[in-house]
């Protein structure tokens, strides 16, 4: 019984709760017609939120105020440099994938020396950032036109039983995460700064090491994610990561982890961008405008933010 009223207890239990509410009013509302191809393309399309949700969450978790706001253009040039890079050849999905890892890690690095080297705050500094690699994108993706190879187009879409195979391996992934982040020291470092960076630092913890990495981590899985993109929409896009910087934050405060830092939580990324895709999805169904499923989501979103994250921020 204990172990249950824990369980019940847990904020990103609620996360997939809504999205199965949510996926149940939009099947309604069609009379079922659909109900397995919108819980499956939900799934593809959560994938994404989790790998920009995971890079997103580290750097949230080393503590109030760590924030990056450079990913949409991080994505944004990943998306046209791993395309390049590939030039629409099989052989070169390796490469282009490495690349675009690259071009994050650079971006998350800058991030980092901008702000211990100004010592300005992250939410600024990566800001800054987001517009110097927006306008480096535009020099070098303007006109870039270049499709994702075959292989890699079929690879980011292919389902399974009706099971997307990116989703399958995001899920691995995700696991990896978990135990990057509670099995290792690098993961406990990362929680031990979010908690009391001071009191790290008399622990002989490389607090700015730690950190460096961290927001280096955090620039390299939103350039995978970008290629990722990529492929799944076929073709790079300056503007493929506009959607994700609320997304980023939201999935990782709906899910459970700490805006004031020091605790993280892989699983309810799930949940959350879960939840914000099926609510997207049921608006779509519902025939709603654009300008109205923006003020409803972001609604949404703030409710269960501090409905969810209110007491978490208190402590």
């Amino acid at each position: 019984m204990a172990s249950m009223r824990r369980v019940i207890a847990q904020p990103w239990l609620y996360s997939f709760v809504g999205a199965a509410l949510v996926w149940i009013a939009a099947v309604t509302y069609t009379g079922g017609y659909g109900a397995g191809g919108m819980l499956s393309a939900g799934i593809a399309l959560a994938a994404f939120s989790v790998i920009v949700g995971t890079a997103q969450m580290f750097v949230i978790t080393l503590g109030p105020g760590n924030v990056d706001l450079s990913l949409p253009a991080n994505m944004g040039l990943a998306s046209a440099v791993a395309m390049k890079v590939m030039g629409g050849c099989d052989a070169l999905v390796l490469v282009g994938l490495v690349a675009a890892i690259a071009s994050g890690t650079t971006i998350g690095i800058a991030n980092y020396l901008l702000i211990r080297l100004l010592r300005i705050p992250p939410i600024i500094a990566t800001l800054s950032a987001s517009f110097v690699v927006q306008s480096i994108g535009i020099s070098y993706g303007r006109g870039l036109q270049v499709k994702p190879p075959p292989g890699f187009a079929t690879a980011t879409t292919v389902q399974i039983a009706g099971v997307s195979v990116m989703a399958v391996v995001v899920v691995v992934f995700s696991v990896g995460i978990g135990l990057l982040l509670h099995r290792t020291t690098f993961g406990r470092s990362v929680a031990a700064i979010g908690q009391n960076a001071r009191a790290a630092r008399l622990a002989n913890i490389p607090v700015e090491r730690i950190r460096a990495l961290t927001y280096a981590l955090g620039g390299a899985l939103g350039g995978l994610c970008g290629a990722l993109l990529a492929g799944y929409f076929q073709g790079s896009s300056l503007d493929i990561g506009n959607e994700y910087l609320l997304t980023s934050i939201a999935v990782v405060v709906i899910g459970g982890t700490s805006v004031a830092g020091g605790r993280a939580n892989v699983t309810g990324l799930w949940g959350a961008s879960l939840f914000l895709v099926m609510l997207l999805t049921m608006l779509n169904t519902y025939g709603v405008s654009a300008g109205v499923r923006l003020l409803v989501t972001g609604l949404v979103i703030i409710a269960v933010i501090v409905t969810a994250g209110g007491p978490r921020i208190a402590r």
